[in-house]
């Protein structure tokens, strides 16, 4: 095995292991004994577990804001809406085992990484998208960080729990989100649906 292959290896098999044991519950131990290989060799690619963790926390942050981001290209709010809620939840399907890995908590010695900077982050990019909208429609865009804020973390809180319960299915969760942040409490449709071409 190259060296490349080896670091994606161990890449692969601590981001499985972090997502079932969490941080604390991973030792560098267990990760060298299932790639076959003696313990120096995990802190000659990493430096140790931290070293580990921080890339496999970094490749799922970015994969997730890259789906994030690339989801919104469409013209109308409402729509935006639903692509953010799919690419969420598009994540959190497809990758499972770095879903939660980004929703546990980080170790004490990092100080990024974490499931808040991370919404914090998608919260900026819609925040952009947030305060053209508010100032087309003469509301105050200074309050389009507040309202990106709770938007996200609406979304994000929703998927933690659909990781587990994956009922309803992904496409009624997006519309009910949706839903709740298009037209309020106050405005709830009975039978929310999606207005985009995307249904499932």
């Amino acid at each position: 095995m190259t060296g490349a292959e080896r670091r994606e290896q161990l890449l692969d098999i601590g981001r499985t292991l972090f997502a079932e044991r969490g941080y604390e519950g991973t030792s560098v131990e267990e990760i060298a004994a299932k790639a076959g290989v003696s313990k120096p060799v995990v802190y000659e690619h990493f430096g140790g577990k931290e070293g580990l963790y921080a890339v496999v926390v970094d490749r799922e942050m970015r994969q997730l804001l890259d789906m994030v981001t690339g989801a919104l290209t469409a013209g109308h709010p409402r729509e935006l809406l639903e692509q953010a809620a799919f690419a969420l939840l598009d994540y959190i399907e497809t990758f499972t085992d770095g879903f939660r890995i980004l929703v546990r908590d980080s170790p004490v010695a990092q100080s990024t990484g974490t499931f808040a900077s991370l919404i914090s982050d998608i919260a900026t990019q819609v925040e952009d998208i947030l305060g053209l909208e508010f100032k087309a429609r003469g509301f105050d865009p200074k309050l389009a960080p507040l309202y990106a804020q709770a938007l996200v973390g609406m979304v994000a809180l929703t998927g933690q729990w659909w990781v587990d319960t994956r009922k309803p299915k992904k496409a009624e969760v997006a519309a009910h989100l949706v839903n709740l942040a298009w037209h309020g409490l106050g405005n709830l449709e009975p039978k929310p649906r999606l207005i985009g071409h995307r249904k499932n």
